[in-house]
């Protein structure tokens, strides 16, 4: 059966590309080797159909990411989910804070078919038979720097202790995430903290969780669970972001510190 797709206007390229990748990983079947055949289920084929319908634009046709979303190969979630226990709950609900839209009229199956799929992908990522090394990024690839050296600037120059303790937050951490994951983690946290207060001229203040902020406007969710947004120049901003320390050091760290301090993490174990 021939397809035509017919796309007009200045995102012609890219969405064509994007729609003919989408064809075919939709109908042409995965080779049946010994490292693939896992993915030949059913229920993982049905999950195939549906993710690359719904989720392929940022994730990727076979879930390894894009530049719009992050791989769910390598997600934590995704890795300790049980028969969609976990990703039906992302599914449903949506991350809005992080761009993710919800699909509520997911019904258990379409779930369950989706992540067949993704276990399958994991499978066959995993599998020394495939690309890439073992379980993703192999520890001794990344474990290039000095725990010690790693240890002094977390207690030192990084200022890390001021909030973090390997005793406390921190202990064991090196097992509750993968070497990649872990070192993604520590760069760019994916938790959003910042709260914020906006004063209007009228002095009337609200606080809340903060959404968005440039120079152009601010918004937040109100302690009255409302969204609330605010053109600038005009209101007051104040905003209080416990990772602040985070992004400060993205632009102080050298190479060497980046090793070495997720080499001294990879020892709280």
């Amino acid at each position: 059966m021939k397809h035509k797709v017919l796309v007009v206007g200045l995102l012609a390229p890219a969405l064509a590309l994007f729609l003919a990748a989408t064809l075919r990983a939709s109908q042409a079947p995965v080779a049946a080797t010994a490292s693939t055949r896992t993915l030949l289920s059913a229920q993982a084929e049905t999950g195939q159909k549906i993710f690359v319908s719904n989720c392929a634009f940022c994730h990727g046709v076979s879930a390894k990411g894009s530049a719009s979303g992050p791989s769910l190969i390598d997600s934590s979630l995704v890795r300790h989910d049980k028969s969609g226990d976990l990703i039906g709950n992302v599914l449903r609900n949506g991350r809005p804070d992080q761009g993710m839209p919800a699909f509520p009229n997911f019904d258990p199956q379409q779930v369950a078919a989706i992540a067949a799929f993704l276990h399958a992908r994991i499978a066959i990522t995993d599998s020394v038979e495939t690309e890439g090394p073992r379980g993703g990024y192999q520890l001794q690839k990344l474990l290039t720097g000095s725990a010690q050296a790693g240890r002094q600037f977390f207690n030192g120059q990084g200022g890390c202790v001021k909030c973090h303790s390997p005793s406390g937050d921190l202990a064991g951490i090196a097992k509750k995430y993968r070497p990649n994951e872990l070192e993604a983690r520590f760069l760019y946290p994916p938790v959003h903290l910042a709260t914020a207060t906006v004063t209007l001229p009228s002095g009337k203040v609200f606080e809340g969780r903060l959404q968005h902020r440039d120079p152009f406007y601010v918004a937040l969710i109100g302690r009255d669970g409302f969204y609330h947004s605010w053109l600038l120049p005009g209101p007051r901003v104040t905003v209080r972001d416990p990772l602040q320390a985070h992004m400060e050091l993205l632009s102080r760290y050298t190479n060497k510190e980046v090793h070495d301090v997720f080499a001294y993490l990879e020892t709280l174990r």
